[in-house]
């Protein structure tokens, strides 16, 4: 076969039973050897990647639909759809699938065989076609129970398909459900119940056109109101025909665009009204009507979206103070349906349909909406507002930025959505719940945008804090006046638990500007007046306001509490909630407990300083009697810096037992130079030579000792270590002319560069600590050559072996020359 390109949209199922667009691209069919068969295969057309690679299986189910569509499934929850822009290009590509499968390409569904038996399979495929009973009302049980049974075979649903198709079979069927109803026969209505179902399980799209035509809907829907486990027929006709209107708010000149427009209203209550709600076996057999509604909605928008002047008239009369309120109303709710239709399309053409909606002037049209009183109306803008924010929060922000260069702050758009959180008059406060997150959106640094040219998050906090937040924070400051709430009704309650909820956010995110508005407008203090709420969630909400503060360790933010004492409603309400185990009881301790492990000395010495007689009889917990601890161990270095300082040195060598370090210490002694070592002394660092020997040698004399080691003109150097009581490694020196040195040991110590007056460690040669003990170990000394050799390891077998035969072992009498 030779390949042929079409251009194709690639399309999959979500778990929403949403198709969602994997990208656009030229199809082919060839052989691909790893799949080992003929395949389909998708490239884009942006940069020629494979978007698709499908072998076309024998046994998948490939449907056409509209005469542009291809979809399957290539797994139980995994569909795919090819959306051709030419009709040539689908017939072309269902060609080769129909040549692989074996099947005839006038058909507009292949099938599965893999569930029937062998035996049904034969009788199916001998068998040329699906005989309809005639169409006749003494019939219709005869049919209903065909209709039936053709429901679990795929071949058999083909052929039904087939034939109720060929033979016009679905109009025959409506004009016996007029002679029915005529009659009364409800039995008969009952059967035309069970095949109009059956028919919509057979989830075939060239039936769909027919039962969706203008001709049949409303029969269709008719036959569908008579379900046999109910008493009553349902009315969806009436419904449909008297209590839904059509209404046109702008004229739409497009026939086809309003056709298109009844039949999927029609077909979307069908879905979600009439049908009864599918059983699981039955789910995946809808999914065609699912894709039917699906490519209506798009088509509508799309048409919408290229008629220019349909777009503007609507803008036109949104914005124009002559259009009387009713008729405003129906344009906003007109526009919010638009708005909802276009979340069925993919990212690329959402982005260029709010792109022709920005152009159009979508935002002044809703800042002119939003000024009104009609409540129904501020709620349809509010919901267009949420979609643009959603979808390009940075669109928002510019727009609100150019408009304060020209209006005062009271008609910013911003300002008007912060107005109508706090006038929300429902008692839930659900719609200032909805706005609230809007402006968090707003506001979150996040979603901003750096460019090279301009930082957004300055630009627009900037600018939200000098124009917008004083609004946000109005109700706050009205309602904290004293020392409690001003009005504690539940709705204000809320509301202020709202604010607090995005002055929290901001303090989490802004930093900068917000502890700037904080600290200048006195807001933590006004906030804690809500501590003495009757609503523990808004005392609740204070309390983590504050502890958000605390929680960024900022020094400025500490002296504003500390120099306003604001740690005192908190006590008091630690106090009055007495020994009650809460929420409020954990968050209070809570909050003491991060100051305490994290040692933010200048809250804990406030704490302890001016609220200890109060907490000092909670014993339940620790935290409180740890708090004082802290602050009596940071009075007592404040008082006694040598003790502090004794206690580093301490903690430096006294409890430092790692024998890496051990070693590293003893081979930085050793590159030392000799020359910068005084006769007798221990090399010590700089910054030790700086104290004052008595206040050092004082405390360690406990723990240490100094040993001097003398150096005699020769150059010669007996080294001893003692490691905590364990037998005392020994190193084998070599220096030759004083200018090279060698050191080998029987662990591989690191080599480090020595430096003059490198500190000793416990146990090294010339630390304090080292103690000489002469019978531990068996020194050996050889001169040859001018060589001044040491005793290796004493387990080292390799290094005593070769020194053996080389060196004379100078007795243990003569080690007292070299030590004196």
């Amino acid at each position: 076969m030779t390949d042929t390109r079409r251009r194709v949209k690639v399309y999959t199922l979500n778990e929403d039973r949403q198709w969602d667009d994997r990208g656009t691209g030229h199809v082919s069919s060839g052989y691909v050897e790893r799949l080992k068969g003929m395949s389909l295969l998708v490239r884009a057309e942006s940069d020629g990647s494979l978007l698709l690679e499908s072998k076309i299986n024998p046994n998948t189910a490939y449907q056409k639909q509209q005469d542009t569509l291809i979809v399957w499934s290539e797994a139980e929850n995994y569909d795919l759809a090819l959306s051709f822009q030419e009709k040539a290009g689908c017939d072309e590509i269902w060609e080769k699938i129909c040549q692989v499968q074996g099947k005839d390409p006038s058909v507009d569904i292949t099938q599965d065989l893999v569930d029937e038996s062998e035996e049904e399979r034969f009788d199916d495929m001998s068998s040329p076609g699906l005989e309809l009973p005639s169409c006749e009302l003494s019939r219709l049980e005869e049919i209903a129970e065909l209709v039936a049974s053709s429901l679990p075979s795929p071949l058999r649903r083909e052929k039904l398909a087939l034939a109720l198709e060929n033979e016009g079979y679905i109009k025959k069927l409506l004009e016996l459900f007029h002679v029915c109803e005529d009659l009364e026969n409800i039995e008969g209505l009952h059967h035309l119940y069970e095949i109009i179902k059956g028919i919509f399980l057979l989830n075939r799209t060239a039936l769909f056109e027919v039962m969706f035509s203008e001709e049949c809907i409303m029969d269709v829907i008719g036959c569908l109101e008579y379900d046999p486990t109910l008493s009553q027929p349902r009315k969806h006709r009436e419904f449909l025909t008297k209590t839904a209107k059509f209404k046109e708010v702008i004229p739409i000149s497009d026939p086809e665009l309003k056709q298109k427009i009844h039949q999927t209203y029609r077909v979307q209550y069908i879905q979600d009204m009439v049908l009864p709600t599918p059983s699981v076996f039955e789910e995946n057999m809808l999914s065609t009507l699912h894709s039917f509604i699906f490519f209506n909605k798009v088509e509508i928008v799309g048409m919408l979206q290229e008629d220019e002047k349909f777009l503007t008239d609507l803008f036109a009369q949104l914005t124009d103070e002559a259009t009387d309120e009713e008729k405003r109303q129906e344009l906003v709710n007109f526009l919010k349906e638009f708005c909802a239709f276009s979340q069925t399309l993919q990212p690329q053409n959402r982005d260029a349909f709010f792109k022709t909606l920005s152009n159009m002037g979508i935002l002044p049209a809703l800042e002119v909406i939003l000024g009104m009183d009609d409540t129904q109306v501020r709620s349809a803008a509010t919901d267009i507002f949420s979609y643009l924010v959603e979808y390009n929060p940075s669109m928002v922000r510019e727009f609100v930025m150019q408009e304060a260069q020209q209006n005062d702050d009271d008609i910013l758009l911003i300002n008007l959505i912060i107005e109508h959180m706090i006038c929300d008059t429902d008692p839930e406060l659900g719609g200032a719940v909805q706005l609230m997150g809007l402006l968090r959106t707003l506001v979150d640094p996040e979603n901003m945008l750096a460019t090279a040219n301009k930082t957004e998050k300055t630009e627009f906090l900037g600018f939200f804090y000098k124009h917008c937040m004083h609004v946000l924070t109005a109700p706050l400051l009205a309602n904290t006046t004293e020392d409690k709430p001003s009005k504690d009704d539940f709705q204000t309650a809320q509301l202020l638990a709202l604010v607090l909820e995005l002055l929290t956010f901001c303090v989490e995110h802004h930093t900068y500007h917000i502890k700037n508005y904080i600290i200048n407008k006195d807001i933590l203090r006004r906030v804690l007046v809500l501590m003495a709420s009757k609503h523990a969630f808004l005392a609740l909400c204070a309390l983590r306001f504050k502890r958000k503060i605390i929680g960024l360790k900022d020094e400025f933010y500490n002296r504003y509490i500390m120099k306003s004492f604001l740690f005192e409603p908190v006590v008091k309400a630690f106090l009055n909630n007495g020994s009650r185990y809460n929420l409020m009881n954990s968050a209070i301790i809570e909050m003491f407990e991060f100051i305490r492990v994290e040692d933010i000395k200048s809250l804990t010495a406030h704490v302890i300083e001016n609220y200890w007689k109060a907490l000092e009889d909670v014993d339940y917990v620790q935290t409180f009697k740890g708090l004082k601890l802290r602050f009596e161990q940071q009075r007592e270095r404040q008082d006694n810096p040598k003790l502090d300082s004794m206690r580093s040195i301490l903690r430096n060598h006294r409890y430092r037992r790692d024998a890496r370090t051990l070693e590293d210490e003893e081979e930085m002694w050793f590159n030392t130079d000799e020359d910068d070592m005084e006769d007798g002394e221990a090399v010590v660092s700089p910054s030790d030579k700086t104290k004052n020997d008595d206040d050092i040698i004082d405390p360690i004399s406990k723990f240490m000792e100094r040993k001097k080691l003398k150096e005699s003109e020769e150059k010669e150097v007996l080294l001893k270590t003692n490691l905590s009581g364990r037998q005392s490694p020994s190193f084998k020196l070599s220096l030759s002319s004083g200018t090279k040195t060698n050191l080998s040991s029987q662990s591989s110590a690191a080599s480090l560069p020595g430096s003059p007056g490198s500190p000793g460690s416990p146990g090294s040669p010339g630390s304090p600590g080292s103690v000489p003990k002469s019978t531990s170990q068996t020194a050996a000394i050889t001169t040859k050559g001018g060589l001044v050799g040491l005793v290796d390891y004493p387990d080292d077998d390799e290094d005593d072996d070769e020194d053996e035969d080389k060196e004379d072992t100078l007795p243990l009498s003569k080690k007292a020359k070299f030590e004196s």
